[in-house]
């Protein structure tokens, strides 16, 4: 933790620099986890599998976490602007809004809800064990 606190501090330009070199690292992990879902025939998105592969890397401390922090930090940082093409995409389905939206409106509602119940138990569930998540 030590190390990612000396990061922050870094000079602005190198920081740029490191967070587009990251930023690259996690697309390879993303491009080798589509490749693998491909080769493998999986129903299951290549970046979410990279992102799988990238996770136990850094759970085994095979891969150290410093190499990623910046790159997805910024990534986070700024995932309200990866939504935007979503949202104005949708405007060419306003007839399907007219006549489903109430309904897609609650489905939008329920799974709210049930990530917002879940994630709350599970952060309850890690702190009543100490803070350890495995």
């Amino acid at each position: 933790m030590k190390k990612a606190l000396q990061i922050t501090r870094m000079f602005k330009p190198r920081r740029i620099f490191l967070a587009l070199i990251q930023i690259g690292i996690l697309y390879i992990f993303s491009f080798v986890g589509s490749f693998l879902g491909k080769l493998l025939h999986l129903n299951f998105p290549g970046s979410l599998i990279g992102m799988g592969i990238l996770f136990i890397l850094l759970r085994l401390e095979i891969f150290p976490y410093n190499w990623v922090v910046i790159g997805g930090n910024w990534l986070l940082a700024e995932l309200l602007l990866f939504f935007i093409p979503s949202v104005v995409a949708i405007m060419q389905y306003i007839q399907f809004l007219h006549q489903d939206g109430l309904d897609l409106f609650i489905i939008i509602l329920i799974s709210t809800v049930a990530v917002m119940v879940s994630s709350g138990l599970t952060a309850e569930m890690i702190t009543r064990k100490g803070g350890k998540a495995l």
